[in-house]
Parts: structure tokens; C-alpha cells; sequence
């Protein structure tokens, strides 16, 4: 690897910025949400930290390619950890929210009529159930 893309040791050891990762509990509630993409039915499961935010989530869609279901599993491992190191979850949900991949289209979710993907869908029901953007544009 050229040096140039190499951390000296000090700036790993001594970084006062370093973040820290916040773990689940091995046990700890959770919330599963069953929805339907354009008739791609799948699983969101979101694990909750004790205070009740979101410190991971799953997601199972049913019927999928091998190949889809790595990068959505991939997808999941990230923004979980993006969020146990203190990734603020309205910053996460900005990021993935409107993103347009297939399956789009219609849901089987009321509350939220449509999804421009599996990202944006889980974006959306996060923010619904959590409240998020909706909590900080009224405190600002």
C-alpha cells in the first residue's frame, strides 16, 4: 500500500475525535415490519437501543436474487454501524431517502403510498416511526 494512504500510528492512538461504538445489548427489543414493494414483499427488522432509537437493522426481502439480497444485507451492516458510532439517524435517512432503484413503485404500507426503493422505503418508515425529521424541523 503507498504510504500515502497509509494513518500514521499516533493519529490511530492518540486521536481525541476518535469515535466510539455504541453496542446493543445482547438481548434487546426490536420491531419487525413486514411491507410490500411493488409486489416484493420483505422484513424490516430495526433493534432498539435501551432508550428506544434504532442501533441496527435487517432487512429480508422474500424471493430475491442473490445478488440483490448481498447488497441489501451490505446496506444494512453499514448503516448500523453508521449509527452505533453516532451517525444522527435524520442524517442517515436524508442520505438514502429518494434514491430510485428497482423494485419501486406502490407499497402495501398506508402511510407511506410510495417508494423509489428498498432504501427509500426504509428511509421513509424510519423516519415515520421514529419521527425524526419531522422532531427537528420543530426544534428548529
Amino acid at each position: 500500500m503507498p504510504d500515502r494512504f497509509r494513518y500514521p500510528m499516533s493519529a490511530m492512538i492518540d486521536n481525541p475525535n476518535k469515535s466510539t461504538r455504541r453496542a446493543l445489548p445482547p438481548t434487546h427489543d426490536s420491531v419487525t415490519h413486514k411491507f410490500s414493494i411493488n409486489g416484493h414483499e420483505g422484513y424490516l427488522t430495526i433493534g432498539l437501543f435501551e432508550d428506544g432509537l434504532p442501533g441496527e437493522i435487517f432487512i429480508k426481502m422474500s424471493k430475491e436474487g442473490s445478488t440483490l439480497s448481498g447488497l441489501i444485507q451490505g446496506f444494512c451492516r453499514a448503516f448500523s454501524l453508521a449509527i452505533q458510532f453516532g451517525l444522527p439517524l435524520t442524517d442517515a435517512i436524508e442520505r438514502f431517502r429518494n434514491m430510485r432503484f428497482d423494485p419501486l413503485g406502490i407499497t402495501s404500507n398506508p402511510d407511506i403510498p410510495q417508494a423509489t426503493s428498498i432504501l427509500d422505503y426504509v428511509a421513509q418508515y424510519l423516519d415515520l416511526e421514529f419521527n425524526c425529521l419531522s422532531c427537528e424541523a420543530s426544534a428548529a
